[in-house]
C-alpha cells in the first residue's frame, strides 16, 4: 500500500522559493547604508517614489511636446448608405423613402441623409426617394422600369 502524503509534510522542491531581500541590516549584508535606493532624491524617501504616469523629471512631457495630428472637416456631409440590392431583398412597396428605410432597418435614422449605392441587384419597378444616388444605382432602377428621386430635405 502506498505511503498517505499529509499536508504538512509537503515540502517545495530545492530552489523553488527564495528568502525576500533584507535591507538596511548593516553594510556587511550588502544592502546596508542607502539600502539599494542610491542616494538622496524623491525615490530615495519613504513614500514618495512613485511618480505619475508620464512624469519626465520636469523636463516637457513627450505627449506634451508633439504636436497634435489630424483634422476633422465640420462641413463633411455624411450618409447613411443602402444598397439597391438591400431594396430588392426587402418587400417595401413601391414607393421607397427614408421612413420605410428606417422601419425595415436599413438605416438608423429616417431625418439624416440617405445614399443609395448599385451593389445588388433590383428586379420590380419601385420608386427610390434619397438625397443623393451613385450613378450605377440610379442605372440598375431605371433599368428595373424604377425612378430614381432626390429629396431635397434631409
Amino acid at each position: 500500500m502506498a505511503e498517505q502524503v499529509r499536508l504538512g509534510d509537503l515540502v517545495p522542491t530545492e530552489g523553488a522559493r527564495k528568502n525576500r531581500k533584507r535591507v538596511g541590516r548593516g553594510n556587511g549584508s550588502g544592502h546596508g547604508t542607502f539600502s539599494g535606493r542610491g542616494c538622496k532624491g524623491t525615490k530615495a524617501r519613504s513614500g514618495t517614489g512613485r511618480m505619475r504616469v508620464g512624469f519626465e523629471g520636469g523636463q516637457m512631457p513627450i505627449q506634451r511636446a508633439l504636436p497634435a495630428r489630424g483634422f476633422r472637416n465640420p462641413a463633411k456631409k455624411s450618409f447613411q448608405l443602402v444598397n439597391v440590392g438591400d431594396i430588392a431583398a426587402r418587400t417595401l412597396g413601391d414607393r421607397v423613402d427614408a421612413a420605410a428605410l428606417h422601419a425595415a432597418g436599413l438605416i438608423r435614422s429616417a431625418v439624416e441623409p440617405v445614399k443609395v449605392l448599385g451593389d445588388g441587384e433590383l428586379n420590380r419597378a419601385v420608386t427610390v426617394v434619397a438625397t443623393t444616388f451613385s450613378r450605377t444605382a440610379r442605372e440598375k432602377i431605371a433599368a428595373a422600369g424604377g425612378t430614381a428621386e432626390e429629396s431635397t430635405g434631409a
